[in-house]
């Protein structure tokens, strides 16, 4: 009997740990004004509002210093770029740019993105992360990036040279 209070207990925290990170999610509505890369864009939320940097979560697109950047940021111009979005933030990451996943209409960028070969699915601990299936489909195609057998992940070119300027 205790075993069974202990695992009710154990369901009563992560539900109620479930239950304020998606009070913390958003949901907000605005016009891509600029691109800057394949994985970030500005974001006006409202007419007059300066606008907002959005980091598409759950991707990694190349620098834009990289092989395939200027790629990756003109797919994500293409898609986006003065076209009304919804952005259903996550959190803020490091550079204090909203984390989010970001629409136009039913279609999701990031899966996009990633579908279409011009970034990875950001994966975590040997998980192939959100998009896996779609970059599986892009490098099984050799779509984008997936043409150079070999491409280099982002994380790896940071490391190795910095993030562009």
């Amino acid at each position: 009997m205790a075993c069974c209070r202990s695992f009710l207990g154990v369901c009563a925290l992560a539900a109620s740990l479930t239950l304020s990170v998606a009070a913390q999610a958003r949901t907000l509505v605005g016009v891509v004004t600029h691109v800057t890369d394949g994985d970030s864009l500005w974001v006006r939320m409202a007419e007059g509002s300066r606008p907002r940097e959005v980091r598409l979560q759950g991707i990694d697109a190349p620098e834009i210093c990289q092989v395939a950047g200027r790629e990756a940021r003109d797919a994500l111009t293409a898609l986006a770029l003065h076209r009304q979005v919804i952005v259903s933030t996550r959190a803020r990451d490091r550079y204090d740019r909203i984390v989010a996943r970001v629409f136009v209409g039913s279609q999701d960028l990031g899966a996009a993105i990633v579908a279409s070969g011009w970034a990875w699915s950001d994966g975590y601990r040997g998980s192939g992360g959100p998009y896996a299936r779609q970059q599986q489909f892009a490098r099984s195609n050799a779509l984008g990036l997936w043409r150079d057998s070999a491409p280099m992940p982002p994380r790896d070119f940071r490391r190795r040279h910095g993030r562009c300027h």
